[in-house]
């Protein structure tokens, strides 16, 4: 008697699993052509933004190189040159790494301090001048670093819940399916099932990367604040010390 049922029982899975497959294609194009307008509306835009955070990503990424690359080749020649009383010199070097955080930085004080000319003694306002130079470009230079991160991080927090629009909408549809076929089915709610899970995954994809990207770039750019507050309190030091001489 068990055998028996348990037969019939089994008799039924296949054609079960052919109707629910039929009901639902779990392919992206199946899926995707199974999704209402603005579960695809919610794609798109979290498609685009994955673009946008690749961009950023790329842009910071080549930015940030090039920067830590030519400070290391700047820092120990302006030295030597500030050492020898190379004003001009210096300068000079600093021109040939525009991509250097520092390079642009110390140009600003550098020249600030020979625009009042290199005849006589030193004043404190030369000094105070210069200094207030080199806190203008730190200012300009930590908005260039931090360019395209705030984008980031919107996308890091907005993208899960985007998708999780798309959870919804598909959750409804799934509960209109089974309004208008009257069945309790699975067949009759995985494409709404199939759309929500979608959307929820990609925002999570989207959103993961920014997050990560972000918390490395931003913590980049508090380690180059850092070289450059250095880099102008050395200057402002080698100033005092050349007004005292």
């Amino acid at each position: 008697m068990i055998l028996a049922h348990l037969a019939t029982t089994l008799a039924h899975v296949p054609a079960s699993l052919a109707l629910f497959q039929e009901a639902a294609s779990f392919s992206l194009l199946g899926m995707w052509g199974s999704m209402s307008w603005i579960p695809r509306a919610i794609v798109i835009i979290l498609f685009i933004m994955s673009i946008w955070s690749l961009a950023v990503i790329i842009d910071r990424y080549l930015y940030f190189s090039a920067a830590r690359s030519q400070s290391r080749e700047f820092a120990p020649k302006v030295a030597g040159a500030l050492k020898e009383g190379k004003l001009d010199e210096a300068i000079k070097i600093a021109d040939r790494n525009k991509k250097s955080h520092l390079a642009e930085v110390v140009t600003a004080g550098l020249q600030e301090f020979r625009s009042f000319g290199s005849g006589g003694n030193i004043s404190e306002t030369q000094i105070e001048s210069s200094q207030r130079a080199l806190e203008r470009s730190e200012a300009i230079v930590h908005s260039k670093l931090k360019r395209g991160l705030g984008s980031l991080a919107t996308i890091g927090s907005t993208a899960p819940f985007i998708g999780l629009l798309g959870t919804v909408i598909g959750i409804l549809n799934a509960f209109q399916s089974i309004a208008a076929s009257k069945s309790s089915g699975i067949g009759q709610v995985a494409g709404g099932i199939s759309e929500a899970l979608v959307t929820t995954a990609f925002g999570l994809i989207v959103a993961i990367p920014a997050v990560m990207t972000f918390n490395f770039f931003t913590n980049k750019v508090e380690a180059f604040d850092v070289e450059m507050d250095n880099s102008s309190s050395e200057l402002v030091d080698y100033f005092i010390k050349q007004s005292h001489r």
